[in-house]
């Protein structure tokens, strides 16, 4: 390898390029390696909140149920008031 006189290489300036390097290199890794851990952590716990959520929908009265029972309970009601009690 030769040296253009007007553009001296510095081993020690080319060491310390290949030191900042291998620090981006690192950090760049090690941030992958969070996202990586976090996106596992809410996959978890996305899989969890689709499971409570469908435990609690399984468990609910439906709908036409609660009304037709508020409609009958309403007439019970009315026709206990209209005899007069």
């Amino acid at each position: 390898m030769t040296v253009d006189p007007e553009h001296p290489v510095v081993s020690g300036e080319l060491a310390e390029l290949r030191r900042r390097l291998d620090v981006a290199y690192a950090r760049v890794e090690g941030g992958l390696a969070l996202l990586t851990h976090r996106t596992e952590e809410t996959a978890k716990e996305l899989d969890e909140l689709n499971t409570r959520i469908s435990t609690l929908e399984h468990a609910r009265w439906p709908l036409p149920a609660v009304a037709a029972l508020t409609a009958v309970g309403a007439l019970v009601v009315a026709i206990w008031q209209a005899v007069g009690h």
